[in-house]
């Protein structure tokens, strides 16, 4: 892939901005070459601490990933920021809302913001935002903050690509503990309250902090903390930052941060190894309109059909 006469990976390894752009296009597009250029982008793809942060609609992510991010500029950081936006039903796109809210960011040549949609899967995570890491890791982001789409149970995936996971709650929405009813307790590395100048804001953390000292957490792992925040006003954000660098300190000291890249490199070949063979298991694909010809008639059982497809005995 070559672009204005350089070659669109040594762009990105630039941090060109405009070459981040049309990487993640092509990316989200699958485009001929894309796995190739991922390929090489992946070997220099280091450096970056990938943060997620998830939560229930409402609880203000947007406005706490903008702030956080002002932050991080405030220390001299440059920040890449993936937004997971639900799929149009119409187009498949992202709704690009996140990018939307986000938009006093955008002048900033040190911060880049892009929303990827869901495209259906399931865990509210796409391999196109899980490639968008790599864009950006070999693009030189010392942060990339990954916001997820917000949509319960399904957050949980946010482990399989994040080295530092912050759980964002909110008072005032019904249940106190969000966290708790979506299933989210025990992948958070940071519990945030945001919203917390609400009235009910000390009744969360009060049952944060039960919660936590109910879990079961062995001897040397990580103490989770819980950060009050207002991000509408700035306000606790850098007291998150801070707890953010702790975590990434801790990992590198005590190994996690390695057990979490092989947790997260498995998960990604993975994915991979399906997506690759369920494009050999569509209509229309003569040895799969055959198999399916055999079972409709009787001449063979489903396990035994798909077993032939993927090549197994």
């Amino acid at each position: 892939m070559t672009t204005s006469g350089r070659s669109l990976v040594a762009r990105i390894l630039d941090g060109d901005p405009a070459a981040v752009a049309r990487a993640l296009t092509l990316v989200e597009r699958r485009s001929a070459g894309v796995n190739e250029m991922l390929a090489q982008l992946h070997a220099v793809a280091r450096g970056a601490h990938v943060l997620g942060v998830t939560g229930p609609p409402g609880s203000g992510k947007s406005t706490l990933v903008s702030a956080l991010t002002a932050e991080y500029r405030r220390r001299d950081r440059t920040v890449g920021i993936i937004a997971i936006d639900p799929s149009s039903v119409f187009t498949g796109g992202a709704i690009l809302g996140d990018r939307i809210r986000m938009s006093e960011l955008s002048g900033d040549r040190g911060v880049f913001i892009r929303s990827i949609a869901t495209r259906g899967a399931l865990g509210g995570l796409s391999r196109a935002a899980l490639d968008g890491i790599t864009v950006l890791a070999a693009a030189g982001k010392d942060v990339i903050i990954l916001e997820t789409v917000g949509v319960g149970q399904a957050e949980v995936d946010v482990i399989s690509a994040a080295q530092s996971v912050a759980v964002v709650s909110v008072p005032g929405m019904g249940d106190d503990v969000q966290a708790i009813k979506a299933g989210l307790l025990e992948i958070a590395d940071v519990h945030v309250v945001n919203k917390s100048d609400r009235e009910g804001a000390h009744k969360v953390v009060a049952e944060l902090r039960e919660m936590l000292r109910l879990s079961h957490r062995e001897a040397g792992q990580w103490n989770v903390p819980i950060v009050q925040t207002v991000a509408a006003t700035g306000a606790g954000v850098p007291d998150l930052a801070d707890r953010f660098d702790e975590h990434r300190t801790w990992m590198e000291r005590s190994g996690e941060g390695l057990a979490r890249e092989r947790r997260n490199a498995a998960t990604r070949i993975r994915w991979m190894a399906e997506e690759l063979v369920l494009e050999r298991l569509r209509p229309g694909l003569p040895d799969f309109d055959k198999a399916v010809d055999a079972v409709t008639e009787r001449r063979c059982d489903p396990v035994s059909a798909a077993r032939r497809l993927v090549g197994r005995p």
